[in-house]
C-alpha cells in the first residue's frame, strides 16, 4: 500500500542512498507532485473509502522542516522513525470526480495548481500559505462515453498559459486563460495515451507514450503527423522525460521492464551538435567542421537498463544534476542511473 512516502537522499560522493519516511494517513497514493517554489511542499492523489465507494481525492501538504534541507543524515534503522505530513488543504473534488493528477504552475510561486479530475479541468489559488485552496476556473471535455483524463502537464513556454492533458488515444492542449481547447491530437496513440512531458527549451515540441508501445514527438503548431516517433519497447510506455537541461536527451519506462535513455539530437535544440567557434580551429580543421556542421547528428538509443524485474512505473531526472535519473518498478525497486560518461563528454565538449 502507498501509504507511505520516502524521501530518498542521494549521497553522490559515496553512492549512497538515505531514506526518511513519512507517513500519508489519508490513503493509498495513486500521484504525488512538488511545488516548484517550496520544496517542503507537496500534492497527493489518494484513494478514499467513504460509504463503501472508493474515490480519488487530492491535498496538499508539508514535509517536517528538518528533511527539507537534504543534509539529514539518515539513522541506522530509519524505519522507526517514521514522521507524519502535515496537511495544508484539501483540494476539494467531490463534485468533480476522481482526481488523475495535480499540476503546479512551473515557474510559479507555488500559488497555483491545476487538478484533473474525471472530465474536469480545475484551476486553483492557494491562499494564505497554501492553507486553502480556491477554486478559481475550470473547464470539461464535452464528449460521448465516459470522458476522463489520464494524465497532463503545464508548459513551461508561453508564460504558463498552456496545458496538455491526455484523456483516451487523445492529446489535447488548452489556455489556462480562458479554458478553451486550443489543439487536439486525436487518435494521437493506438491506444491509451499514458504521459506527456514539454521540451524545456523547444516552446511547441511535447512527447507523448501510451499503450501502443510508442514515443511520439509533435509540434503542436502542426499536430496532423508526429515529427517522430520511437519504438523501442515492446509493451505499454508509462513516462517519457525530457532532460531538463539537455532537451535531446529523453528517458522512457515501460511494462516491458526497462528504461530506455534516447538521444533525439535532430529534434532538439541543438541539432548540429554544440557549435564551435570559428577562432578556435586551423584550416584544415576548418574544413572538416563546416563538414560536420552542415550534418546533422543522428538520432539513436543511447542505453537500455534491466534493472528492473517488473513494470517500470516511474522514470525522472534529478532536479539537481542533469546527468543523473531514477526509475520505480511494480515491486518497489527504486534504480538511480547516471548518462553514460561518454555521451556526457560528448555532449559538453
Amino acid at each position: 500500500m502507498g501509504l507511505l512516502i520516502h524521501i530518498i537522499d542521494f549521497d553522490d560522493e559515496n553512492n549512497i542512498i538515505n531514506k526518511n519516511v513519512l507517513l500519508h494517513q489519508v490513503g493509498e497514493i495513486w500521484h504525488i507532485s512538488t511545488s516548484p517554489a517550496d520544496k517542503g511542499v507537496l500534492a497527493t492523489c489518494y484513494n478514499k473509502t467513504s460509504d463503501s465507494k472508493v474515490m480519488t481525492c487530492a491535498a496538499v501538504w508539508r514535509m517536517p522542516k528538518e528533511l527539507e534541507s537534504g543534509s539529514h543524515e539518515s539513522p541506522d534503522d530509519s524505519s522507526s522513525n517514521t514522521q507524519t505530513l502535515e496537511l495544508l488543504c484539501h483540494l476539494d473534488n467531490t463534485a468533480h470526480g476522481n482526481m488523475a493528477c495535480v499540476m503546479w504552475e512551473p515557474m510559479g510561486d507555488g500559488k497555483k495548481v491545476i487538478s484533473l479530475a474525471d472530465n474536469n479541468i480545475l484551476l486553483w489559488d492557494l491562499q494564505e500559505s497554501s492553507a486553502k485552496a480556491v477554486l478559481s476556473s475550470s473547464a470539461s471535455l464535452e464528449g460521448k462515453g465516459q470522458l476522463k483524463f489520464i494524465s497532463g502537464r503545464w508548459s513551461p513556454h508561453h508564460n504558463c498559459t498552456q496545458i496538455a492533458t491526455a484523456n483516451d488515444t487523445t492529446v489535447r492542449g488548452w489556455d489556462t486563460r480562458s479554458m478553451r481547447q486550443i489543439y487536439c491530437i486525436e487518435n494521437a496513440h493506438g491506444q491509451l495515451v499514458r504521459d506527456l512531458d514539454f521540451n524545456p527549451n523547444k516552446q511547441y515540441y511535447l512527447a507523448s507514450c501510451g499503450d501502443d508501445c510508442k514515443v511520439k514527438f509533435w509540434d503542436t503548431r502542426n499536430v496532423t503527423e508526429p515529427v517522430k516517433t520511437l519504438e523501442e519497447h515492446s509493451h505499454w510506455v508509462w513516462n517519457v522525460r525530457y532532460n531538463h537541461s539537455h532537451d535531446q536527451l529523453i528517458l522512457t519506462g515501460s511494462s516491458d521492464s526497462r528504461v530506455i535513455l534516447s538521444n533525439m539530437v535532430s529534434i532538439s535544440s541543438e541539432p548540429f551538435g554544440h557549435m564551435v567557434d570559428d577562432d578556435e580551429l586551423s584550416d584544415q580543421e576548418d574544413q572538416h567542421q563546416e563538414e560536420k556542421i552542415k550534418e546533422p547528428l543522428q538520432d539513436s538509443v543511447i542505453a537500455t537498463y534491466e534493472e528492473h524485474e517488473d513494470s517500470v512505473y516511474a522514470v525522472e531526472w534529478s532536479s539537481a544534476d542533469p546527468w543523473l535519473f531514477a526509475s520505480l518498478s511494480y515491486d518497489g525497486r527504486l534504480v538511480i542511473n547516471r548518462v553514460p560518461r561518454a555521451l556526457k563528454y560528448h555532449i559538453l565538449l
